[in-house]
């Protein structure tokens, strides 16, 4: 092993706080480091967040998008996509369903669709949190911050806005009519309505380097989130970035090893991407520093039509056999399932 990555590896396992150039050396490990990486991240994972795994359950309610992103089958532009939207009641039902299988999590996930406004996505968080046991997760993108509060204020717990890469420029060519400011912006105010605030990256886009990797990693500690999704990414045809090379599982893992060193005490799932681009992926990344699992409980006859990327595992799936898949997961990587709703120990319910 290099010295460097010896010299790197060390600082983490005293948990001291590593330099873009440190976590560099770790995301480039070569197989024997990749081991040593992976062993250490899941100690860490272990010493701060326990062994249990926080089966979360995710509902792709809408699929209609305003934004124009170049790699997202969501795009405005897609044609060839069949469009959606659940009805609040449906919405609803497919949470019953997921919390009844055993989900103390309801993620609320959709393109950017303004149909659905500030007081319609309230008043459905105020039902999930009266009717069930639940904390609920929202993860729909750019709001105004008053809306951001609404949503808050009706009980919504967390809020999911993966900022996808560090690089202004390479951000703003992804995501066209946005900014990576504007993007980091939110995520503080999020921050400061009282959100548990998740973000997170994409692994393997064109153009990204090692050196932005270690950068997403670093604008995730200074942001202070408390949830970190680090996925591969997957080209879709029906995209401009269709014919681009994907992310590997190798360098997924490794982002995520050192992602974990960097964020001790956030909360990472085994991503559903990951699963796609390999049959044990999640196993893998449960492995690797991964505490949570997001199980599909959109309701079957939605879920082709939910084409962020292709391939996606579990499409054929009912509810009960993706939480049953996850369960199985959970107990192939030696783990237990969280019985609590898998809160940040600072988080304050409202």
């Amino acid at each position: 092993m290099r010295a460097e990555f010896i010299e790197a590896l060390g600082k983490a396992a005293d948990l001291q706080e590593l330099s873009k150039e440190e976590l560099v050396v770790l995301i480039d490990a070569d197989k024997e480091e990749s081991a040593a990486l992976f062993s250490l991240a899941d100690q860490v994972r272990q010493q701060f967040m326990g062994d249990e795994v926080h089966i979360r359950g995710i509902i792709e309610f809408s699929n209609h998008c305003t934004k124009n992103c170049l790699y997202c089958g969501l795009r405005r532009d897609n044609r060839q996509l069949s469009r959606y939207r659940m009805t609040i009641s449906e919405i609803l039902e497919s949470a019953h369903k997921a919390a009844g299988l055993g989900c103390r999590t309801i993620v609320l996930q959709s393109g950017e669709d303004s149909y659905y406004t500030a007081d319609i996505l309230a008043d459905t968080v105020y039902l999930l949190k009266k009717e069930m046991d639940v904390a609920v997760t929202l993860s729909i993108g750019d709001r105004l911050r008053e809306e951001y509060q609404k949503m808050r204020e009706a009980g919504a717990d967390r809020y999911l806005l993966k900022h996808e890469t560090c690089d202004a420029e390479l951000f703003a060519g992804l995501r066209p009519g946005t900014s990576l400011a504007d993007r980091v912006n939110r995520l503080k105010w999020l921050g400061e309505l009282g959100f548990q605030v998740g973000s997170g990256n994409m692994v393997g886009l064109p153009g990204q380097t090692v050196e932005t990797l270690a950068g997403d990693i670093l604008l995730m500690r200074e942001t202070g989130v408390e949830m970190a999704g680090i996925g591969p990414f997957v080209p879709n045809s029906q995209t401009p970035l269709g014919e681009c090379p994907g992310g590997t599982l190798a360098l997924t893992l490794k982002t995520l090893a050192a992602a974990r060193l960097a964020l001790p005490r956030a909360h990472m799932p085994a991503t559903t991407a990951t699963g796609t681009i390999d049959r044990r992926g999640r196993d893998k990344a449960l492995r690797c520093g991964a505490n949570v699992i997001m199980p599909n409980m959109t309701p079957p006859a939605y879920r082709a039509s939910y084409q962020i990327y292709p391939g996606k595992t579990g499409l054929s799936d009912t509810p009960e056999e993706s939480y049953a898949r996850a369960m199985k997961i959970v107990e192939n990587a030696g783990r237990r399932v969280g019985t609590g709703y898998g809160h940040s120990p600072d988080y304050c319910t409202i």
